[in-house]
């Protein structure tokens, strides 16, 4: 019994792990328009950016992010070049001197 137990806590691990990498999908094989449209319609999506890198992108207008951050433009690789997606971020406020 205490086998059994141990091979289904191991299958559920498993299961739970690949799950989670086949999920995140990579904006490096996708075009511009395929990442938007994937970030438009769920609102908000954690894809991979790099090798060993993400993020969590958000829609323009939408109430994806917490107070006090706000959507902001960053440059993302994608299969047809680069893409700006929306990450949400703390503002900056540049005031002048």
């Amino acid at each position: 019994m205490r086998n059994l137990s141990i091979a289904l806590f191991a299958g559920i691990i498993a299961c739970a792990t690949g799950t989670a990498d086949a999920t995140r999908q990579d904006t490096r094989v996708m075009s511009c328009a395929q990442a938007q449209a994937l970030i438009q319609s769920r609102h908000a999506a954690v894809l991979t950016t790099g090798p060993n890198t993400y993020d969590r992108f958000v829609r323009q207008f939408g109430n994806e992010c917490d107070w006090p951050e706000v959507p902001v433009s960053i440059p993302v690789p994608t299969r047809d070049g680069e893409c700006r997606l929306y990450r949400c971020q703390e503002p900056v406020f540049d005031f002048p001197d």
